[in-house]
């Protein structure tokens, strides 16, 4: 086990490397923007449809309280009593 350590430390210091070599020069220039304009694009797309989904929920919300007044109003009519609180029926 020692050896296969040591072995590894003096093997990495006899290389010697060419810096050119391990600079990521211009091909990973590039590939770096185009990683990020790939990211940018896909935060975008995300809070796009984040918004969309908030506004449909906003819409729900909407549409079940016009719902539920209606079913109140309904209800109130169903019971003889119109809107404005009066009796609807006939006296007598």
């Amino acid at each position: 086990m020692h050896q296969l350590a040591l072995w590894i430390v003096t093997a990495s210091t006899e290389d010697e490397f060419d810096p050119n070599d391990v600079t990521p020069g211009v091909i990973g220039f590039v590939l770096t923007i185009l990683v990020m304009i790939a990211v940018l694009l896909l935060v975008l797309d995300m809070v796009r449809r984040i918004r969309r989904v908030n506004y449909r929920a906003e819409v729900r919300e909407q549409l079940e309280a016009e719902r539920q007044a209606a079913e109140a109003e309904q209800a109130g009519d169903a019971d003889g009593e119109s809107v404005d609180g009066g009796d609807d029926r006939p006296k007598g």
